[in-house]
């Protein structure tokens, strides 16, 4: 049995793409929207013009994360349970809408949290110790990715919570890509060790 399937593979090359172009499109076609200070709920909010975009951009990401946690097979279990919780958090983070601009939903805030957790933690549940597994799973990669994505985490929920903050969309952007790209790494660099090692 193949260890990564081809669909996780296309998921994960999806993904990095369509999170980065949900918020670029939907940001540009907002005008006056400021993607450094303004976070990429703000494009999907109550009040937002271009709330069906950035919304249908979330969907499909989770989407994409389930898609990887049930076909990436290389993954352990606990890794591939974790990423489907990552999805289906992010499902609800787009369900429970933030109601406007200047104000905030408890349900959003706790599935975003999950989701951001989630993302993050994922490496560590998916570590194997066996060399017919690629390098992004044995435990220094596992192990170092889950330490600069936590940490990567902490500072954008710091700036997120602070009100003052004048990043918090930088900040959300930068850990979104690295969740996502890295997730894209991994599936990439194991279906590529899977190759070889069947050689």
């Amino acid at each position: 049995m193949k260890r990564i399937g081809l669909p996780a593979l296309i998921a994960s090359t999806i993904g990095p793409v369509q999170s980065i172009l949900g918020w670029v499109i939907s940001g540009s076609l907002w005008p006056g929207y400021d993607p450094i200070r303004r976070t990429i709920s703000d494009l999907a909010a109550d009040d937002s013009p271009v709330q069906a975009i950035q919304t249908s951009f979330f969907y499909l990401g989770a989407t994409l994360t389930i898609v990887g946690a049930i076909y990436a097979r290389a993954l352990a279990l606990p890794g591939r349970i974790v990423l489907l919780g990552a999805g289906l958090a992010t499902y609800a983070l787009a369900f429970f809408t933030t109601p406007s601009q200047v104000g905030h939903s408890d349900a959003h805030r706790i599935a975003a949290t999950i989701s951001f957790v989630l993302m993050s933690a994922w490496p560590l549940f998916s570590m194997r110790f066996d060399r017919r597994y690629a390098w992004v799973l044995r435990p220094v990669g596992a192990i170092s990715a889950t330490l600069v994505l936590t940490l990567i985490s902490v500072w954008f929920l710091i700036s997120w919570l602070d009100p003052n903050s004048g990043n918090v969309g930088l900040t959300e952007r930068v850990i979104v890509t690295a969740q996502v790209v890295w997730l894209s790494i991994t599936v990439c660099v194991s279906w590529l060790h899977q190759k070889s090692y069947a050689l």
